[in-house]
Parts: C-alpha cells; sequence; structure tokens
C-alpha cells in the first residue's frame, strides 16, 4: 500500500503528482491496466517472455 504524506503548505496537486510517481516506479498503473481486461494465456506467455528479454537487454547494457 502506498501512502504520500501532505506536507502542511503544499498543495494538493503536488501531492498527487508524487503519488502518480510512485504507483509508475513500483509498476502499480501498469498492474491495474493489465488487469482491467482478460489475457488469454498464450498472449500472458508471450507477454512475459518480452519482458524476460527486455530485461535481460538491459542487464547487458549496464
Amino acid at each position: 500500500m502506498v501512502k504520500v504524506q501532505v506536507k502542511p503548505s503544499e498543495p494538493l496537486e503536488k501531492a498527487l503528482r508524487r503519488l502518480r510517481k510512485i504507483c509508475n516506479n513500483e509498476g502499480m498503473t501498469r498492474e491495474m491496466k493489465r488487469a482491467a481486461f482478460y489475457e488469454k494465456p498464450s498472449e500472458r506467455r508471450r507477454r512475459k517472455r518480452r519482458e524476460r528479454l527486455k530485461a535481460i537487454r538491459l542487464g547487458r547494457r549496464r
């Protein structure tokens, strides 16, 4: 669960922006979008394979 403390003189928009940034970094928004629709098992396997290959490529770059 993600929590964002709103500072005393901080505008609400800035706190929302921080919350969205935290959710994006943790991959929550991507996961919610992915879970919104049914994904066939073959599509799931294909997506996971692409993600694995992407992680391998990024690991080689560093």
